[in-house]
């Protein structure tokens, strides 16, 4: 551990070093990426800060219990702040633990979420536009950025479909534990007899890339471009705006009708297929060690359950974790800090037994 952190603390201060340097500062690509390094590094630093400190005090406090001699109240008083310090160094020295665990390379960039109404009906496109509402208002908690990039609207409000990006500093790393089948248990709106359904929303969340982070060939590409409609077929616009793109090679298909300019859907579908590729990709790559990834938090994929919200009792439960809460209003508002930081917390805790630390 002691090695790690040599090395981190390293780059922290050489990162420090070149934030003052004035060719950096001018290089504003460089001076981004530097400061979000540095922002990254920071929690680190400042744990290991405090843990030094504890260790100090910890030897400081053993040292005066020595001194002590037949002083019993002075002895007392050593040995209180012994004990103190040694808990919060152990404490600490966790915590570096799992600071140190290697990061997901996709955990600070931007994602794009999709949506689809599984199994209920309208009750299922329904419950798909809570879900939008509430990653919406997550989002406005954490000062994200949304964009809607293409949806399929029903006509008593709700989403067969719909696709969005967030755009923010460690999107990535708070969202992609949502990627999975969500259960809904509640009496829908349509239901006059008083009776709880059981509907489900599919969501996956991938990593927004850059054109350079994907190879396609454009010969493997059919771009269809069609006219926009609304809920129920309505035609919302004239022209053909709305654009389709197939990659050939894996049958990905992507659409956007957002926009009323036909360059600008094309340039969403473009980022949407991008992201889309290299997901396909990602999984690829990683289902060689799908068992080392799934850890305690599943494996992301879209057709596992991972969560439950029965509405009559105002309970959501992740079955990933055994996590239960009975705060269900407080969530679908965008309150979902409690559940999110315990699958993160989960899976650094997986990933720390596994390397038998």
């Amino acid at each position: 551990m002691q090695e790690k952190l040599d090395m981190i603390i390293s780059r922290y201060d050489e990162i420090s070093a070149k934030l003052s340097d004035p060719k950096v500062v001018a290089d504003n690509k460089l001076y981004t990426e530097l400061m979000r390094e540095y922002k990254n590094l920071t929690p680190l630093i400042e744990v290991w800060q405090k843990y030094q400190k504890a260790v100090k005090n910890r030897e400081s406090a053993l040292s005066e219990i020595s001194e002590a001699g037949g002083d019993e109240e002075l002895r007392e008083l050593a040995q209180s702040e012994y004990e103190e310090n040694k808990a919060l160094a152990e404490e600490l020295s966790e915590e570096l633990k799992i600071m140190l665990l290697p990061r997901d390379p996709d955990d600070d960039k931007s994602v794009i979420v999709e949506i689809r109404a599984g199994a209920g009906g309208e009750e299922a496109a329904l419950f798909a536009n809570s879900m939008f509402r509430m990653y919406s208002m997550y989002a406005a908690r954490q000062g994200w950025k949304i964009e809607i990039l293409g949806g399929n609207p029903t006509e008593l409000g709700g989403y067969k479909e719909i696709s969005f990006g967030v755009e923010g500093e460690g999107v990535y790393a708070k969202l992609k534990f949502e990627s999975g089948v969500h259960r809904v248990q509640r009496v829908p709106e349509t239901e006059s007899q008083g009776r709880i359904q059981t509907s489900t929303v599919t969501v996956a969340v991938l990593p927004e890339v850059e054109e350079v982070d994907v190879n396609i060939n454009p010969a493997d590409l059919t771009i269809q471009t069609y006219r926009a409609s609304g809920a129920g077929g309505q035609h919302i616009n004239k022209t053909e705006s709305a654009v389709r793109i197939i990659h050939n090679p894996t049958g990905t298909v992507v659409e956007c009708q957002e926009e009323r300019s036909q360059m600008k859907n094309k340039e969403k579908a473009f980022k949407m297929l991008y992201s889309r590729l290299y997901e396909e990709q990602r999984s690829a790559r990683d289902s060689a060690i799908a068992e080392e990834r799934r850890v305690q938090v599943g494996t992301g994929d879209r057709s596992e359950r991972i969560r439950t919200y029965n509405f009559p009792q105002s309970r959501v439960t992740d079955h990933r974790i055994g996590l239960t809460i009975y705060k269900l209003d407080e969530m679908m508002d965008g309150g979902c800090d409690e559940i999110f930081d315990a699958l993160r917390l989960a899976e650094k805790t997986a990933m720390l037994a596994k390397n038998g630390d």
